[in-house]
């Protein structure tokens, strides 16, 4: 599996869905595979920052920038662990994780004013004043029960986005 020239054997399957908690069928994950092999244009068997900007939908993404500190140099079993959390399957608590992780930039485990505001900044643009949006962010922390000098926990994330209608999916096509 290290090297992605290499047929994906039963064992290897098994592992990377037990590795992502059965987020993905048997089928799936095979066509995940291909998928990778085809963005690993070096055949290094991880994919590298700039292949993955070549996903059209990824490139265009606001969040871009913030995503590709997650996905440089993922081997196929992280690739398929960060696609897990846009999996049907994926629970609540996974899919939070995951929204977590792309807000901590910094990885210390808290979420800040600063960060929040980065994160809004990268997916309104131009559209909304730099006023605007801490007043949006201040209003919706305070509504939350937070301050602006709050810093943010894991969770403080379950606590406000913990609603079971939160969706966030992709489908596997299946050859």
């Amino acid at each position: 599996m290290g090297n992605s020239s290499s047929m994906l054997t039963q064992y290897d399957i098994e592992e990377v869905q037990e590795h992502c908690n059965h987020a993905f069928s048997q089928q799936e994950t095979v066509s995940l595979y291909q998928r990778f092999c085809q963005l690993d244009r070096s055949s290094g068997g991880f994919i590298s920052a700039d292949e993955f900007l070549s996903v059209p939908e990824f490139a265009v993404n606001p969040l871009a920038q913030r995503l590709l500190r997650t996905v440089d140099g993922l081997n196929f079993k992280e690739f398929v662990a960060f696609l897990s959390a846009f999996s049907p399957r994926a629970t609540l608590q996974q899919k939070i994780e995951f929204i977590f992780k792309v807000y901590d930039s910094d990885g210390k485990g808290s979420v800040s004013f600063k960060d929040l505001l980065d994160v809004l900044r990268d997916l309104t643009g131009h559209f909304i004043s730099e006023e605007q949006r801490e007043q949006v962010l201040k209003q919706v922390l305070e509504e939350a029960g937070y301050r602006k000098d709050s810093s943010l926990v894991f969770a403080d994330f379950v606590k406000i986005l913990g609603n079971p209608g939160l969706k966030m999916e992709v489908e596997v096509p299946v050859d």
